[in-house]
């Protein structure tokens, strides 16, 4: 027996070869692009050879099938591309029909049951037994038999050439479609289109991200590949810094034989990489310094310098100006502020001292930036010595991110130039509206258009036509977003589908015809906030608006178009700490510390009254609070119901009070309401203490027997009123009214701080002591009159005021006292407590 052909297929598996042996069934066929031979009877596989690899190329591949002698063989492409072979205790031989890519319908009389996948490719010169089959006698129907095929022909199409993967993708196909692998491309979607990382530090920071190492695609999906950048979002500023070869204090060298040094920096980003970041940020700057003994710089402003730098795009201009000084002035900053060591110089160094001096300051100009050369001309002579700096480049500030229009009626519009993405286009924006519905953009053609609209209160539409008619991609909010908010669109249309996504809601897709059209053409004016007919306009602001990567600028287009003025211009933000109880650059970072049985921190406001207000745990484990106005009356108790507060987890308690009435609120429970019956005012406030009470004669004998003990444990984020007492011992013990007595360590209370300013979480637990347990964003409407915030571990925060005294102690089921983290009593010490105070516990 001889079987010989070719095929060709995109499709990792099917069927190319069957017929019935005398003891069972032959099968030949294609498994993960392997070719694959099976001898099987009644179900079991008797024989089981392969040979070839990936043979779903597209390429034509040739099999050789032959069995003589008791040797069954099999070979791909001349058995180059692999051979297999076998010696069968049966013989191999073809019955009267042999079945190619499949079997015949089911109503044929002939036995054929493909218990594999159908075969779809193309088939040439088939030999049996040496002899060519005669395909147009089966056409002819004069040979065997045929159904759903081509012949004389192979309609095989090649998707992957050209490619459609962008970016680097890489592409594979079937014979119905293809699929782009974007990994490690930086890039995703269906074609590797849109960047998986932001444009800027300032895109990061705005996402809840604090200092570090980031990938920034300045372009968005756009040719510029990403480029690793650290952003430092320590300032009010967010700095993108870019370092190059050499930012350290260098010596200078003397050349042998030159009278010059030269100096070239390379930067660890590329040229067009480089260039984009200087041009889309707000400001940048370089450090030059120059530090000199006998080496002068630019001798005077009408003379030539002795030395220069190179700055700007390529290569860089000369520049004879330095650091602090004007473009084009040749001088130091010295010169620029009237204070150089000689007034007859514009630098210090031209001064030509014997004493070491310098000439530092920022270079701001972005035309001229980056730094490329440096060229040193004075250090030749003897007792020449100089040192110099150039820093790493830093920007911050993102035009695109901040550019904005408001558009205050239906009728208004900006137009832009007709939109290019014929075959694959990305759009993003945020907007903010109180209207109802509108067209944020829209673009026609002859019969193809594309649009983005609000809708509905709470739905997005992306709908487009490139031929095959309308195509539509809905997102539907569950809430309002005709708020005043902002929010995100983002839509990307191409060859293979449409996806539309609106802020954190999962993506909506629309497969598109996989052999449609698929070019869209596009020729009349982009007009975003309106459309052609100047109807369904868009009422509110569009801000950082991105066709395929690149910002269209609203701002400028607002000023020549009717109805696009910008009213709010934010660049960037900031967070003022002063008021929160947090720190760090989002307010996020919890300020926290260990508390010793003898470690006190008093708050003073002013001189003592015998009125207070206490916190405290009872002993059914609920939280009391028992307020004093008055000296002559017993404390009033409110009881709150939220039970086992003694859980070993990190509890957020919040109390307001407005007259008479007072709130009580514990994690995220129920808020408690209360009325006091004494009527009086807590105004006069002496202190507010944590830990240890020094002096607690003012205090009810009960609550002065639990102050005097301490509190063994940790605080977090404790707040009364404007006031944030341990905030203020812990970072500025020297400027603020504070007594610290006792050991008082810094400490995260067994969590560490979120990196998401944006992300709360109000549980922490002991034994979850490496999880982001910290609740990132400040507690909201907990800075008011009359309202205390403290965190404490184990049951709850609670706290002693005396005219507002903080008042702790522990309760049982805390870590033991030996653990680096958490020194707290153990659970035999915190009953001692008990069985002095048996009536209740104090935190």
């Amino acid at each position: 027996m001889s079987i010989g052909f070719q095929f060709r297929t995109w499709n990792k598996a099917g069927l190319l070869l069957t017929f019935d042996l005398p003891r069972g069934v032959f099968w030949l066929h294609l498994s993960e692009a392997r070719l694959r031979l099976q001898i099987q009877k009644f179900g079991k596989v008797l024989l089981e050879l392969s040979a070839g690899s990936g043979l779903n190329d597209g390429q034509w591949h040739s099999v050789e099938l032959n069995s003589r002698r008791g040797l069954l063989s099999v070979a791909v492409d001349k058995e180059e591309g692999g051979a297999a072979h076998a010696n069968p205790s049966f013989p191999v031989t073809t019955g009267s029909h042999i079945f190619f890519g499949g079997c015949p319908a089911e109503d044929d009389s002939h036995e054929c049951r493909n218990s594999f996948n159908v075969f779809q490719g193309c088939m040439r010169l088939l030999t049996v037994d040496n002899q060519p089959v005669d395909l147009i006698r089966v056409q002819q129907r004069l040979l065997g038999n045929y159904s759903q095929l081509q012949i004389d022909m192979c309609g095989i199409i090649d998707r992957c050439s050209p490619s459609r993967c962008e970016h680097g993708g890489s592409c594979s196909q079937s014979w119905t479609g293809f699929h782009c692998n974007c990994s490690d491309s930086g890039y995703s979607g269906a074609t590797c289109h849109s960047s998986v990382y932001q444009q800027s530090c300032e895109a990061y920071k705005h996402n809840g991200n604090t200092s570090g190492h980031f990938y920034i695609d300045v372009d968005g999906s756009g040719p510029i590949r990403p480029q690793l950048v650290y952003c430092n979002m320590t300032e009010e500023n967010t700095w993108m810094v870019i370092q190059h070869n050499n930012t350290e204090l260098t010596r200078v060298r003397p050349s042998p034989g030159g009278n010059q040094h030269s100096i070239h920096f390379d930067y660890s980003t590329e040229e067009e990489q480089l260039l984009a970041v200087i041009s889309q940020s707000e400001h940048c700057e370089q450090e030059l310094s120059y530090h000199c003994r006998k080496s002068r710089l630019l001798n005077t402003p009408e003379g030539s310098p002795f030395s220069w730098w190179l700055g700007g795009p390529g290569p860089g201009r000369p520049q004879t100006y330095w650091g602090g000084a004007l473009p084009g002035s040749q001088q130091c900053a010295c010169g620029l502020q009237g204070d150089c060591v000689d007034p007859q110089h514009y630098c210090n160094c031209d001064a030509d001292r014997t004493d070491w001096a310098d000439d530092s300051g920022l270079l701001n100009h972005k035309e001229s930036l980056p730094v490329r050369s440096l060229v040193l001309g004075d250090i030749q002579r003897p007792g020449s010595e100089a040192i110099y700096r150039v820093g790493p480049l830093r920007c911050h500030g993102d035009k695109n991110f901040w550019n904005a229009a408001f558009f205050d009626k239906e009728t208004s519009y900006l137009h832009f130039p007709t939109f290019h993405g014929e075959l694959s286009a990305d759009i993003s924006f945020l907007f903010k509206t109180t209207a109802t519905s509108g067209v944020f953009l829209e673009n026609l053609g002859i019969k193809d258009f594309i649009r983005i609209e609000l809708s509905s209160s709470t739905q997005v539409l992306f709908s487009f036509d490139v031929g095959n008619g309308p195509l539509e991609v809905r997102v539907e909010s569950s809430v309002p977003l005709n708020d005043n908010r902002w929010h995100r669109v983002r839509a990307e249309r191409n060859v293979k589908e449409a996806s539309l996504r609106l802020d954190e809601l999962p993506a909506a897709t629309q497969e598109a015809p996989a052999d449609g059209h698929f070019h869209l053409q596009l020729n009349s004016q982009l007009f975003i906030g309106g459309t052609a007919s100047r109807q369904k306009g868009f009422r509110g602001c569009i801000r950082s608006l991105q066709l395929n990567g690149v910002t269209l600028d609203l701002e400028a287009r607002a000023k020549i178009t009717p109805g696009g003025r910008c009213v709010e211009k934010t660049n960037g933000f900031y967070c003022d700490c002063g008021l929160s109880a947090y720190t760090g650059v989002f307010c996020q970072t919890e300020v926290s510390a260990s508390f010793k049985s003898g470690t006190s921190v008093s708050y003073t406001f002013k001189e003592p009254y015998e009125e207070h207000l206490s916190l405290l745990i009872n002993k059914h484990n609920k939280l009391e609070v028992r307020y004093k106005l008055d000296s002559n009356r017993e404390a009033e108790v409110l009881c709150s119901r939220v039970k086992s507060l003694a859980n070993a987890q990190l509890h957020t308690v919040t109390i307001r009070r407005l007259a008479d009435s007072v709130s009580v609120q514990i994690d995220q429970n129920a808020r408690e309401d209360f009325n006091l019956t004494a009527d009086g005012e807590l105004n006069g406030v002496k202190s507010v203490v944590l830990g240890r009470v020094q002096e607690s004669e003012d205090l009810d004998p009960d609550l002065s027997r639990i102050a005097s003990l301490g509190f063994t444990g940790c605080l977090s984020a404790v707040h009364f009123n404007s006031i944030s007492p341990l905030k203020a011992a812990l970072l500025y013990p020297d400027t603020s009214p504070v007594l610290i007595t006792g050991p008082l360590v810094q400490s995260n209370c067994g969590s560490s701080t979120s990196a998401n300013p944006y992300a709360a979480e109000n549980t922490h637990h002991l034994s979850d002591r490496s999880g982001s347990v910290g609740s990132g964003e400040p507690l909201v409407n907990t800075i008011r009159t009359d309202s205390a915030l403290i965190g404490g571990v184990i049951a709850v925060v609670i706290f002693v005021i005396r005219k507002e005294t903080y008042r702790n102690q522990e309760v049982k089921g805390v870590k033991p006292e030996d653990s680096p983290e958490f020194p707290f009593n153990s659970q035999a010490d915190s009953q001692n407590v008990s069985s002095e105070n048996p009536k209740e516990y104090f935190i």
